[in-house]
């Protein structure tokens, strides 16, 4: 018995396209990141999901506009930038002591 993936897969490769619209799970492959940086991308409004999803709900990308993104280099920098800084201030709360305030230097991804 063939999965609902498998056959996804098979469908899509006798198409000879990606689908119009791309899960966040799909848009990190494109990115070559992981599916938890995305989150730090919107917020960062390099990525927009289509429509206006809830919080809480499942979010589309429009696969044209990613791949067309993906060609500039300043934004793939800024992408990159982006994450780097998500992550360091993540961590750095991790090892703040509890209830103090966490100081970290973040550059402007803009900047470059």
């Amino acid at each position: 018995m063939k999965s609902e993936c498998d056959e996804q897969h098979r469908f899509l490769t006798l198409l000879g396209q990606l689908p119009a619209r791309l899960t966040v799970e799909q848009a990190a492959w494109v990115l070559n990141c992981r599916p938890h940086d995305i989150s730090a991308l919107i917020a960062a409004r390099l990525l927009k999901p289509l429509a206006n999803p809830a919080a809480n709900s499942i979010k589309y990308f429009a696969t044209a506009d990613l791949l067309e993104n993906v060609k500039d280099r300043n934004w793939l920098v800024r992408v990159t930038a982006t994450i780097n800084q998500h992550w360091q201030a993540k961590n750095a709360r991790k090892k703040a002591p509890t209830g103090g305030p966490v100081e970290v230097e973040v550059s402007s991804p803009l900047a470059s």
